[in-house]
């Protein structure tokens, strides 16, 4: 059975249409309007074998605040979504991945309880058009939208553009792997019996 999820959010600030299809190939569709953004999504699409289409109309006249936030937050629900009731999935996923001077670790757990701890700094202010702030953004909105207690750390770096490609890849990654399924997995990886 393929794991599929859409969601559609429309505010006075975005508005959002997004499918996620976890069991894909990889399959991108992105526009966003800020296209630093769609290069790092389309990225996260082909290494977690995601199949992602999200179309995005933000109020970008303003900043970039809104559209890469709340594109966050959609992606998150449409993740919780799509692993339902997250019977016999590995829950978690960890990757470090290297990019040329850059390397990062993710760790993830699809546990239910969100949390964020985000060690990176990075030397430039802007990637393309995107505030390399908002990637922090980003990945608050997914992590507690999605339910998910999220590890991201840069261990190294120089170029902000490779160490914030390398963060969406090594999420990918370790996502791919948390919402894989393992047959030894019968009911939830949980003692409590639920997540």
């Amino acid at each position: 059975m393929t794991r599929t999820a859409a969601i559609h959010r429309t505010t006075k600030e975005t508005d959002i249409s997004l499918t996620v299809n976890l069991d894909g190939t990889g399959i991108s569709d992105i526009s966003t309007g800020i296209g630093f953004f769609d290069h790092m999504l389309e990225g996260f699409s082909r290494h977690g074998f995601f199949d992602l289409k999200c179309h995005v109309k933000g109020d970008l006249h303003v900043d970039g605040h809104h559209t890469v936030e709340d594109t966050g937050i959609v992606l998150g629900q449409a993740l919780a979504k799509a692993v339902g009731d997250k019977r016999g999935i590995r829950r978690y996923g960890y990757f470090i991945l290297p990019m040329d001077d850059a390397l990062a670790l993710c760790a993830v757990d699809l546990c239910g309880r969100p949390w964020l701890n985000f060690q990176c700094s990075f030397p430039a202010q802007q990637a393309g058009d995107l505030d390399t702030e908002l990637v922090r953004e980003f990945f608050y909105a997914v992590s507690y939208s999605g339910g998910m207690n999220l590890h991201l750390k840069i261990l190294d770096g120089q170029n902000t553009h490779h160490m914030i490609e390398a963060l969406f890849k090594a999420f990918a990654k370790a996502l791919d792997q948390a919402v894989g399924t393992d047959p030894r997995v019968a009911d939830v990886l949980s003692t409590k019996g639920s997540l």
